[in-house]
């Protein structure tokens, strides 16, 4: 059969992009605010970018005296994914994000991918508020969400692959993988390793200055908290009978 639009004998055209459209939408996004913020703005401009957009979790102990400082707080838990704090920053996550949006991306569509890395997201900056409440730090990256769609892939990447017969040709094709249920995520080897080593590698970020002296810029807390929560989630968009 020939393609509407192809000459015969002529290859089909390759995509551009392998990614999803909406993973390489996200990063598009993520790259162009990011270019923004360096060759755009001036200092000024950029600090005020910081206060408007980063989560700041000492908002909520200064909205006791003025509640205004508290609307940032409607946006900030989700806008402070799309920032980074530098180029290398930010390919790591576009990186992180490719590879494992990607498989999201694929199984339940580009509304509940982005669903997972924002409420992820959301959900990292709570975990980090609670422990820096009175730091005054803040957080940006988008290290939250990509870890929420970590968690959801967990959940199906290692499980086996699911093969059945076509009813018309009764040839053998590909079905997909089963969303392992949290009882089964812990009976796969390969996939409790691996929630086993996300656990303790970023559980162990805040002693590693105990050991080296100098802080380590890791939001472990937000890695922590949209893990889980990827985990969680992504069961509220699985279709019965897959």
């Amino acid at each position: 059969m020939v393609e509407q639009g192809q000459t015969p004998g002529q290859p089909g055209r390759e995509p551009v992009f392998l990614l999803p459209g909406s993973v390489t939408a996200l990063v598009g996004v993520m790259v162009v605010i990011h270019a923004a913020s360096t060759f755009v703005l001036n200092q000024q401009g950029y600090n005020d970018f910081i206060l408007w957009f980063a989560f700041l979790p000492l908002r909520f102990v200064v909205a006791g005296s003025d509640p205004a400082q508290a609307i940032p707080l409607i946006w900030t838990p989700f806008s402070h994914a799309l920032m980074h704090g530098g180029w290398d920053h930010l390919l790591i996550n576009v990186a992180w994000l490719a590879i494992f949006a990607t498989p999201v991306a694929r199984r339940y569509g580009a509304g509940p991918m982005l669903a997972i890395f924002f409420i992820s997201a959301a959900a990292g900056a709570a975990f980090f508020a609670a422990t820096t409440l009175y730091s005054g730090t803040y957080l940006i990256g988008a290290s939250g969400g990509v870890s929420g769609l970590t968690g959801a892939a967990v959940r199906f990447i290692f499980q086996p692959v699911i093969v059945a017969q076509h009813p018309e040709t009764g040839e053998r094709v590909i079905v997909g993988r089963h969303l392992a249920s949290f009882g089964d995520l812990m009976k796969d080897a390969r996939a409790r390793m691996f929630v086993v080593i996300w656990v303790v590698l970023n559980a162990a970020v805040p002693l590693l200055p105990l050991l080296t002296g100098t802080a380590i810029g890791v939001a472990w807390q937000a890695h922590l908290g949209g893990f889980f929560a990827g985990i969680l989630l992504v069961g509220l968009f699985e279709r019965k009978g897959r």
